[in-house]
């Protein structure tokens, strides 16, 4: 049997490409279809399979510009022959989903998310675009809009990295889909003994993931903040911060799994999909204050792993810290970590496998004369 992975885009590791990595053990045979690739950027694991690019690969600067070429990808994916392949799985985050396979192929998707630019945070990117994106994005996304949503009929099962993405999906393409959880490897972190009075943010500097929340919250709270990460809005929040506040640009895994275990909590800003940070702290026996909304809802237990906060504002993360600060005494790093492990690669790969299991039921069914 032959099989194909489509994924978006592999220029960093990311969530997103950990996710790949485990398909790409699951399946060690498959080849990698994707719109761009910067090979220097991607894992060992990944870079064993054959990768195939769209003709997006080929156009000028697109490694570093890729999302300008949005409104291409669904022809580059529908031009994609996969004929040759018996089943497909597609990888959804940016286009992906929207490959037309054979009619006896099994096609599944698993879903970090619909594209949020086009649907539920269409607004936020759009406030947060220069000008030339401004103009465009009213243009194109009406368009990509009715395509995203009638693409979405063509994988035979969908599966969700959350039950925040199971709405999500069923919100923007009508479609139900079965929670399969993303495979964390919490064997790889362990708690430390050495805990520091330092708080922790981890993540891409981008206006979505609110980084800016947690500088202006500990400019006033005058508490210490250790901020891990690159993006747009470095320089910024740099000339922001106070001096309780550092930065990190770029950590190697080594010191990144020392930060998670001796921080004293990891603030959450960002309403994410799913959410590993957050998982991978707790494995390291850390707990979370987190914001109330997205898939930290899944993964955080409240008092007992962590805390939340109710709104996007300074005032309300900064009471989040003052009932995090009087709670911290009752946390047990042992809970924590055992809260991690229910999101592990076994079960990743045993759920997935069973929804794979029953799309080639469903074909089957649908075969039978």
């Amino acid at each position: 049997m032959r099989i194909a992975i489509i994924h978006y885009w592999l220029v960093q590791m990311r969530g997103g490409e950990r996710v790949l990595e485990h398909l790409c053990k699951m399946y060690p045979d498959a080849d990698i279809f994707t719109h761009v690739v910067d090979r220097s950027a991607i894992s060992s694991v990944i870079l064993e399979h054959a990768i195939h690019t769209t003709f997006i690969d080929r156009l000028p600067l697109s490694r570093r510009h890729y999302q300008k070429y949005l409104p291409l990808m669904p022809r580059a994916l529908e031009l994609l022959d996969l004929n040759a392949y018996d089943m497909v799985i597609s990888c959804e985050a940016g286009p992906a989903k929207g490959v037309i396979t054979r009619p006896d192929a099994v096609h599944v998707t698993y879903c970090h998310s619909p594209m949020r630019y086009l649907w539920d945070q269409y607004a936020q990117y759009h406030a947060a675009s220069g000008l030339g994106a401004r103009l465009a994005m009213p243009l194109f996304a009406p368009s990509l809009r009715l395509w995203d949503m009638a693409s979405a009929a063509r994988p035979d099962r969908i599966m969700a990295n959350s039950g925040y993405i199971k709405a999500r999906i069923a919100k923007s393409w009508r479609r139900d889909a079965t929670i399969v959880y993303p495979p964390v490897d919490t064997q790889l972190y362990a708690p430390g003994t050495d805990i520091s009075d330092e708080y922790l943010w981890v993540g891409q500097l981008v206006p979505y993931k609110r980084p800016d929340l947690a500088i202006d919250a500990f400019n006033q709270s005058g508490r210490r903040l250790h901020v891990v990460g690159d993006g747009a809005l470095l320089e910024s929040l740099m000339a922001r911060a106070g001096p309780t506040i550092r930065f990190t640009r770029h950590m190697d895994f080594a010191s990144l799994r020392a930060a998670y275990a001796s921080t004293r909590g990891l603030v959450f800003t960002a309403e994410e999909d799913f959410g590993l940070i957050p998982v991978e702290v707790m494995a390291s026996g850390r707990p979370i204050l987190a914001f109330r909304r997205g898939g930290t809802l899944e993964t955080v237990v409240a008092n007992e792993t962590g805390l939340f906060f109710d709104e996007k504002s300074v005032e309300s993360l900064l009471d989040g810290l003052d009932r995090f600060e009087r709670w911290l005494p009752q946390f047990d790093p042992a809970t924590a970590v055992r809260r991690a492990t229910c999101f592990s690669p076994d079960r990743f790969r045993r759920e997935f496998a069973a929804v794979v299991a029953a799309a080639w039921a469903d074909r089957d069914h649908h075969a039978a004369p």
